[in-house]
């Protein structure tokens, strides 16, 4: 059993930037890969980056790629997500998910959810 709960989210100026965490509960977390996703008001969920369980391998949506980073610190159960150069379409809530499959990037179902944080990027 994982429990992922993100942090981070805030309101910021279209250009800003913002780091989410996810911390994350179990002594597995290491072998999971995870993912971050986000939903915008009326929209569907999206995929935006993934990082596999070791750290070496990540995927990011085309939309999110040479802003966004992820990384991870599995000593201390923790994935983030550096967002930079933010814009107002980046405005949604932020999700991460964990992967019992810790070599796959970007899984579309994961296994377990966080129960998202709230972006706002005003123009």
């Amino acid at each position: 059993q994982v429990q992922l709960v993100e942090s981070g989210g805030g309101s910021v100026q279209a250009g800003g930037s913002l780091r989410l965490s996810c911390a994350a509960s179990g002594r597995t977390f290491s072998s999971y890969a995870v993912d971050w996703f986000r939903q915008a008001p009326g929209k569907e969920r999206e995929f935006v980056a993934a990082i596999i369980w070791s750290g070496t391998r990540k995927k990011y949506a085309e939309s999110v790629k040479g802003r966004f980073t992820i990384s991870r610190d599995n000593a201390q159960n923790m994935v983030y997500l550096q967002m930079n150069s933010l814009k107002p379409e980046d405005t949604a809530v932020y999700y991460c998910a964990a992967d019992r499959n810790r070599e796959r990037l970007g899984a579309s179902q994961p296994d377990y959810w966080g129960q998202g944080t709230q972006v706002t990027v005003s123009s």
